[in-house]
């Protein structure tokens, strides 16, 4: 699902140069759990973007569920990951003036679907907001938020989720709850999951670990 060969990243900076990623060789298998640790800066959100086709790295190769990522344009990108990809990130990304139904149907209306409120509404029932559809984003706990950001990324049906602390905005138990139900998803759709996260016991439910220090993979 995910091949990375010597990917590195360079952004300048006032103080010069700044090395981000240092040449990070990662293969992830289709229907993988893998997760992602390290202290803060060490590169791992970094790393999840480029996987994402969000950010562009300096030098090396990326290839997600068989595309050459460093090859395609903007467009190309942005229609990749409508179609294959999912993203959960810590802050909820719902848009404030839209219901939970409204919000999971917008990547579905633009992969052009004609049933995008029908598959919105069975995406929002499938995390236990069949009650909420009509709700907005204030009206919501911080659970239910990220249930629907859930919703939404699963929505379209993903090859590969992406999910970014998804937890860190949430108390133990309400967090608890964010993650089996997005184990359960990616297992029911099948989908790899790259999980971002500075709970080694949430780390220790994927099926492997890969630790990055200093920009640079430690051991995967």
């Amino acid at each position: 699902m995910i091949r990375l060969s010597d990917v590195r990243l360079k952004l300048a900076s006032a103080a010069g140069e700044v090395n981000i990623l240092r040449g990070l060789n990662l293969a992830v298998g289709c229907g993988e759990s893998v997760g992602v640790a390290g202290p803060s800066g060490s590169g791992k959100s970094t790393m999840m973007m480029i996987i994402a086709g969000l950010e562009r790295p300096s030098a090396g190769h990326v290839e997600v569920d068989g595309a050459d990522l460093t090859s395609m344009s903007e467009d190309e990108l942005a229609r990749f990951r409508r179609q294959r990809i999912g993203i959960v990130f810590q802050a909820f990304h719902l848009i404030p003036t839209m219901t939970a139904l409204e919000n999971v149907a917008v990547p579905l209306e633009f992969a052009r679907r004609a049933d995008a409120f029908e598959r919105a509404a069975a995406s929002l029932a499938a995390v236990g907001l069949e009650h909420r559809l009509a709700h907005y984003p204030g009206q919501l706990s911080g659970g239910e938020q990220q249930r629907v950001a859930l919703a939404r990324a699963f929505a379209v049906e993903p090859r590969l989720l992406l999910a970014d602390e998804p937890t860190g905005n949430l108390d133990g138990e309400t967090g608890q709850q964010v993650i089996d139900l997005m184990f359960a998803l990616a297992a029911r759709q099948a989908s790899t999951l790259i999980l971002i996260t500075h709970d080694p016991a949430l780390a220790s439910r994927c099926g492997r670990l890969v630790r990055l220090v200093d920009g640079r993979i430690l051991d995967s």
